[in-house]
């Protein structure tokens, strides 16, 4: 016979210290959005497939389970990333003119874990801001990422900042098209040169030695000087040095540590202009991603201006301390009308309150203290 509590690899339970902490810390960073004006939404754990993988060119679909609704036949898919669900209510279900901001709180399943100690189902949270092109909304996404790592519990922050219109201006005067981009993305996430030098062979010189230089510009804001001698000068990568110049300049001003990373490409094939990518000391695989994925809601047939975060919760509290729980109170099993009355205001008064149903007073049961008859009436007193 199988054993019926085993779990698929990758997939676990999450235990009661944990899920606690896991739950506050979702409570406190939803509070945080809230406050920065961003709507909650909750989208479908499943989907028809097509609304979930169809970022061209992503790999979404190689991450996502699918199955046959019984319904109506058709394929679906458990979200695997709810950043298209939200740019899907945000073009088809609120269709506002005005900038949306709105957060989530779900989690998604993957087909492959992303590392050795990574989970299939990670807890994804995030904020989206949609309908505004502004500098300005990069730089709140980006300070809100920086506040939710901080509410979270993490230590030292800092923020690699990258843009992929770079690598995109440089692939379209190429004229190359979907695999060979496929191909150089690739080799650009390992800074494989040797990779980008053989398939860039044909390319014409400055095209090929800017992207070739890519890997090797990372560092203090100031290589952005040395990015403007080597990067030929195409309007979008003129454009996009300027962003990341006025970018680097504001976080200096608000205290966040912040590096430019111009092969930094991590952030998924949806996006298409700045991106960024924040780290903590401590932790080896970054803790947030996001980025500007300017017509995501084209395919739900209205594409406007969005950029956005998101973070695994489950994966960067697994590197804090559980919390402590705190004791209870362990209570008689008696039908007692001032029992009732006592426990109930222990209860109102924040106080975790057992009732013991084996009368065993055991040390399983998390409490302290215990609830005891004196003189009259009920009275905490140290478990002994």
């Amino acid at each position: 016979m199988k054993n019926r509590w085993l779990l698929p690899e990758y997939i676990e339970d999450v235990l009661p210290a944990a899920a606690w902490q896991i739950e506050e810390a979702r409570a406190n960073l939803l509070s945080l959005f809230k406050r920065y004006g961003y709507e909650l939404v909750i989208p479908p754990h499943i989907e028809y497939i097509e609304s979930l993988t169809g970022v061209d060119g992503d790999d979404l679909d190689l991450k996502t389970f699918k199955l046959v609704d019984q319904l109506s036949g058709r394929q679906l898919g458990l979200r695997a990333d709810m950043t298209p669900q939200v740019a899907r209510i945000d073009a088809h279900l609120l269709n506002r003119d005005d900038v949306a901001r709105l957060c989530y709180a779900g989690h998604v399943v993957h087909t492959l874990p992303a590392g050795h100690f990574s989970t299939r189902e990670p807890l994804q949270v995030g904020a989206e801001l949609y309908g505004s092109k502004s500098i300005s909304a990069d730089l709140e996404i980006i300070e809100l990422m920086v506040q939710a790592l901080k509410v979270a519990g993490l230590p030292q922050l800092h923020v690699d900042i990258g843009h992929v219109g770079i690598f995109r201006a440089l692939c379209e005067e190429a004229k190359v098209g979907p695999e060979v981009r496929a191909d150089l993305f690739s080799a650009l996430q390992t800074k494989d040169v040797p990779a980008v030098n053989e398939i860039t062979a044909v390319w014409p010189e400055a095209l090929r030695a800017g992207m070739l230089a890519l890997p090797g510009l990372f560092g203090p804001a100031d290589i952005l000087e040395k990015a403007k001698q080597v990067l030929p000068a195409l309007p979008a990568i003129v454009d996009a040095l300027d962003t990341l110049t006025n970018v680097c300049a504001y976080l200096k001003d608000v205290g966040i540590e912040s590096a430019i990373e111009l092969a930094e490409l991590r952030t998924g094939h949806y996006h298409n202009g700045l991106v960024f990518t924040a780290f903590a000391d401590g932790w080896p695989n970054p803790v947030a991603r996001g980025g500007r994925y300017d017509n995501i809601g084209q395919q739900f047939g209205r594409g406007r201006a969005a950029t956005g975060f998101s973070l695994d919760l489950r994966d960067i509290l697994r590197g804090l301390p559980k919390p402590d729980l705190g004791k209870g109170i362990l209570a008689p099993d008696l039908r007692d009308a001032a029992l009732r009355q006592a426990i109930d205001a222990l209860r109102d008064q924040g106080e975790m309150v057992k009732v013991d149903f084996k009368g065993l007073r055991s040390s399983e049961s998390g409490c302290d203290r215990e609830l005891v008859a004196e003189d009259g009436r009920w009275v905490v007193k140290a478990l002994g």
